[in-house]
């Protein structure tokens, strides 16, 4: 039997077309309104408290990945809470997140590798990683930058620099009062300890030469 086709037939197709099309356009804009909101999603932040004012930081999870995934393993286990900053250096750091003030080290996971080169500087304000002379040799350690230190920056493999993976955005004023208290020695570590200990109290998520930051220079220089 031969089928013949009408004017409204024909139309009907054309309407059929025109609402498949529609239903296209919609998902595609729903994947993109989606990939959006995923590549604006807020990068995580954390409350330090301290014995001298509390820190917010924020974490460039989008930008130092491995490392701000560390730091939030540490964070969530509570392995920073009732460490000090045990390397206090008033016009290059303040680095922390390794030593209790009973001056005992802490076992930590394993190291990271190094995402030094990741474009960010080691600019005021940044909270960067320490480590060994092995760049990928990271584990808990931290430091925070009180001047702009461009020569603990990433330039090439052979300078593999620093891996900065987040920015105070609160308590700067803390830092700058914690950068400036008396130090010394304070065994086992040589010097640049604080007299009176500089207690992290807890870090929780919310919504002489200035020597590169090293996790155990304190102990072989």
């Amino acid at each position: 039997m031969k089928r013949t086709f009408t004017r409204a037939s024909a139309l009907g197709v054309v309407l059929l077309l025109a609402v498949a099309a529609g239903q296209a356009a919609a998902q595609d804009a729903e994947t993109r309104e989606t990939a959006i909101e995923a590549s604006v999603a807020p990068n995580p932040m954390v409350l330090m408290k301290t014995t001298l004012g509390d820190i917010t930081v924020e974490l460039y999870a989008d930008k130092a990945p491995v490392t701000v995934e560390n730091f939030l393993r540490y964070t969530d286990e509570k392995f920073y809470d009732g460490t000090i900053f045990h390397r206090v250096i008033e016009t290059f750091v303040i680095q922390g997140g390794g030593w209790t003030k009973e001056m005992v080290r802490k076992e930590t996971h394993e190291p990271i590798v190094n995402e030094a080169n990741n474009a960010i500087g080691n600019t005021r304000g940044t909270i960067a990683m320490a480590r060994m002379q092995d760049p990928n040799s990271a584990t808990s350690q931290f430091f925070i930058n009180v001047n702009d230190n461009a020569r603990l920056d990433y330039f090439d493999e052979a300078t593999p620099g620093y891996c900065v993976f987040g920015r105070v955005v609160e308590g700067m004023d803390v830092v700058d009062k914690i950068r400036k208290v008396r130090t010394g020695p304070m065994n086992p570590l040589p010097r640049d300890v604080p007299i009176e200990p500089v207690e992290i109290l807890s870090i929780a998520r919310i919504g002489g030469e200035e020597t590169a930051p090293t996790a155990e220079a304190e102990e072989t220089d």
